[in-house]
């Protein structure tokens, strides 16, 4: 640990009530360069013209001219027997540039899904006290990119549960931030394990000029990538009422909601936060499909508008194209239909994971050691007998043509030795997944004798 002020070790408690709702102070989360970021007034022309009548003539843009581009009209075939048609309108609407937002069907759509689903209670805010907003991002990895930026400060304190995602750490190194690992387990981050290392600091002091109390917390709370850990609702709570006393942000990142095993799913973050302080990503990948890289930033508009900017300073917008192509499948699929697709989608991985558990009783048990997960995609298994995976996996592993990932990819620092592996359970067939492990077992056996 680094920076840390205030009493440490005393913990002293209740000396500041919470931020009561609708009065977070978001200046004080910005990054510098965030915080400097202005709207760019071409952008701003370009989203006034598209909201604008057909008789408005503008002379203020530089999109290219659509009727140049080779593109002409698309049907694209739906597996239900339906069909996406782009007529040369339609066509030419995708080509072009558009809002950095989002296209404002797919927002709109998107919002209404937010609402039905997690009915945050930041709907009725006013915009400056944290009203809920939307933006669409390309896949959430930009999104979580551009809120690290936003909140990040060289040297900052950030809590995140270790092991994660890859992609998280690839974003948050380079920031040089101090990131504090809060323990989990098979059901995720610990909430006592989180109360005792905020305890370091007096609460009092969040907004003290320089603090180094945390601001930021990541994490990942459906099916954790790699762990495949799930937050129970009452840890979520908890979690969330630590985030209260100490004032910080939370980044719920979520992109494994949609595939959670069991009805009812797990309440999310978002639909508790009575304050505005759940900064939340969500991703069609997994569910539609990774290639169109379609994603959403949900959270406080002040935060939200913040990403905006910057994606208005780098990508723009997310590809017309692929926005129109999901906003007109989700408008003739209705939520229902949606609901439906993803029940479908849900069978599929569920079954996926059952073998998968089966072939690891057949193969792996007095070996290895795991927990079932109750959603997404991976199972995180601990070697018996072997301090770190890395050179089992990397070199012995493809001797035997089975390939995992090693779990140190997923620590904080990369080089500590990690007995676990992940392995993926989305694409390859149940007999692959036997025929995997039983490969592994053989592995594991070999590495562990003298």
């Amino acid at each position: 640990m680094s920076h840390i002020t205030g009493d440490q070790g005393k913990g002293r408690q209740g000396l500041r009530l919470p931020t009561p709702p609708g009065n977070m102070n978001y200046s004080r989360f910005l990054t510098a360069v965030s915080a400097a970021r202005r709207p760019s007034a071409i952008r701003i022309l370009t989203e006034l013209q598209q909201r604008s009548p057909p008789s408005l003539i503008s002379l203020a843009g530089g999109a290219p001219n659509p009727d140049t581009f080779p593109f002409q009209f698309a049907t694209i075939k739906v597996k239900n027997g339906d069909s996406i048609v782009f007529d040369e309108a339609t066509m030419k609407r995708a080509l072009q540039y558009s809002a950095s937002p989002g296209i404002p069907e797919l927002l709109s759509w998107m919002k209404g899904l937010q609402k039905s689903l997690h009915n945050p209670p930041t709907l009725a805010y006013s915009p400056e006290n944290g009203q809920m907003e939307m933006c669409v991002t390309t896949g959430s990895q930009e999104g979580l990119c551009k809120v690290f930026e936003m909140l990040v400060n060289p040297g900052d304190n950030v809590l995140l549960d270790a092991p994660t995602y890859s992609g998280t750490l690839a974003a948050l190194l380079p920031l040089g931030c101090n990131i504090i690992n809060v323990p989990s387990d098979q059901h995720g981050m610990i909430p006592e394990a989180l109360g005792d290392i905020l305890s370091r600091w007096d609460p009092a002091d969040a907004h003290a000029p320089g603090s180094s109390v945390p601001r930021v917390l990541y994490t990942i709370p459906n099916g954790g990538n790699p762990t495949g850990a799930s937050m129970t609702a009452r840890r979520k709570q908890e979690v969330y009422e630590l985030a209260r006393k100490y004032d910080f942000l939370i980044i719920e990142d979520d992109p494994y909601y949609f595939l959670q095993f069991q009805k009812p799913w797990a309440p999310t973050f978002l639909s508790m936060d009575v304050d505005g302080r759940i900064i939340r990503t969500d991703s069609f990948s997994k569910i539609l499909s990774s290639g169109l890289r379609i994603g959403f930033v949900t959270g406080p508009k002040p935060l939200v508008d913040r990403v905006v900017l910057h994606i208005q300073a780098s990508t723009m917008h997310t590809s017309t194209f692929t926005q129109l192509m999901v906003s007109q499948l989700l408008q003739d699929w209705g939520q229902d239909g949606f609901l439906r697709h993803v029940d479908g989608v849900v069978q599929f991985y569920r079954s996926q994971r059952n073998a998968m558990l089966s072939s690891a009783d057949r193969w792996l048990k007095g070996l290895a050691e795991w927990h079932a997960p109750a959603a997404g995609m991976f199972l995180w298994i601990r070697l018996h007998g072997i301090a770190d995976t890395k050179q089992l996996i990397m070199e012995k592993a493809l001797e035997k043509e089975v390939l995992l990932v090693p779990g140190g990819v997923f620590n904080i620092d990369s080089s500590e030795a990690c007995p676990y592996v992940r392995a993926a359970f989305s694409l390859s067939t149940p007999q692959q997944i036997d025929e995997a492990f039983k490969r592994l077992s053989a592995l594991i056996r070999e590495a562990a004798q003298p």
